[in-house]
């Protein structure tokens, strides 16, 4: 069956509706999940030739299936990427961005404010292999541009950072990068596409969890890079087939009917998560509150250029402390006694999560990278969902109003 072809220059809110359809022959109006492991062959030869990749058509649902390419192209068309290679998570991303760019001698350069698991990826398992990586900070170039080596292959950061919503500038990392031939790879899992393109700025990799607010109602796991399609095709793609890193086709229908909403529900958590940080900086049990959206932040004005002018949906605060123990008792007695607020570390759900980085998401860190990250015992992340504005001040008001 044909299907209309869309036309170039769509607004991204149209993409993320139409964009990787293709209707099979009993013309769905809403995209199929394609349930399979594997896929039937109309003869020997024609087999021959798809398992050679001399021929398209599916095979294996470890090499390919449709609902994930729908869910590829659609995240492709909304990154403004040639293409996209979807797999089982955010981290499985970043690790098959390391197998396929990196070999033994390589050096990478790396934000210390990634979160937790990348951190570890880069120093502790890639390590293993004879990969080198050098942390610096987050937002200053200076450091990026020192740490350069001869065989540094590859410069990664995410922005905004997780917990601390530190931006890196992308446009000028991209410099440091291309100047000394490396590549540029950004994490643009607190942003989305809805806000931020990184391909715009020059980064040459985007990385996804779409646990967050790709997917945005915290039902599956999934990840992606996008990027070129030389890179799909030449890189990443016969690695993945054979490790096997891939996307469900479940999870990536869910992810694709997530992307649907995916600008008005991010306008909508943005305008409540600048709400909530304003509030946040009047109340005496706060000592500081983390938000690219607030003048305050410092680098507000490089987040509003490179954000769409949004400043996304996560807030972090310092409670008031004395020692990093009792930042950690305050900060526990908040989040205790939330009533509306999900204790739990995903975030990009439409239900407000709150969270204890030090001892979550970073627990695994030593007190040493903690400390290099910025992340204290008295740090609590909220990623803003889409409650009434009120009832999460009343929700974090009965922890602040009450602390000792």
């Amino acid at each position: 069956m044909t299907h209309k072809k869309l036309p170039e220059g769509l607004h991204r809110d149209t993409l993320a509706v139409r964009a990787g359809i293709a209707p099979s022959q009993y013309g769905e109006n809403s995209e199929a999940l394609y349930l399979t492991s594997s896929f039937l062959q109309p003869d020997a030869e024609t087999a021959r030739k798809r398992f050679a990749n001399e021929e398209d058509g599916y095979t294996y649902s470890r090499v390919g299936n449709p609902t994930v390419t729908c869910m590829e192209q659609r995240l492709a068309a909304l990154e403004g990427t040639e293409s996209a290679m979807a797999t089982a998570s955010g981290m499985a991303a970043v690790l098959l961005l390391g197998m396929g760019l990196l070999c033994a001698g390589d050096h990478v350069i790396c934000s210390q404010s990634v979160f937790g698991s990348t951190l570890r990826l880069f120093a502790t398992e890639f390590s293993k292999f004879g990969v080198q990586t050098t942390f610096v900070s987050q937002t200053d170039v200076s450091q990026w541009r020192a740490a350069v080596q001869p065989n540094t292959k590859l410069l990664f950061a995410e922005t905004p950072t997780n917990p601390l919503t530190d931006i890196c500038d992308i446009a000028a990392l991209a410099d440091v990068a291309h100047q000394s031939g490396a590549l540029l790879a950004v994490d643009n899992c607190f942003c989305s596409p809805a806000l931020q393109r990184p391909t715009e700025w020059g980064a040459d990799f985007v990385i996804h969890s779409g646990t967050k607010y790709l997917d945005g109602q915290g039902r599956v796991v999934a990840g992606a890079i996008c990027c070129t399609e030389k890179y799909v095709n030449d890189v990443f793609w016969p690695i993945n087939r054979t490790a096997g890193m891939v996307l469900s086709p479940f999870n990536a229908w869910v992810v694709t009917k997530g992307m649907e909403t995916l600008a008005i529900r991010m306008r909508a958590q943005c305008d409540s998560a600048l709400a909530l940080a304003q509030w946040l900086q009047t109340q005496p049990q706060v000592a500081h509150v983390y938000y690219p959206g607030l003048p305050s932040h410092p680098q507000h004005a490089l987040a509003m250029r490179q954000q769409s002018g949004l400043g996304g949906a996560v807030v972090s605060f310092d409670v008031r402390a004395t020692d990093e123990v009792t930042g950690r008792a305050r900060a526990f007695h908040v989040i205790d006694s939330t009533q509306v607020c999900s204790v739990t570390t995903n975030l990009g759900d439409t239900k407000t999560t709150i969270a204890h980085p030090a001892t979550t998401s970073h627990g695994r860190l030593t007190p040493a990278q903690r400390q290099a990250a910025g992340i204290g015992q008295g740090l609590i992340r909220i990623a803003v969902g889409l409650e009434h504005l009120e009832d999460l001040k009343a929700d974090l008001l009965r922890g602040l109003s009450t602390l000792a």
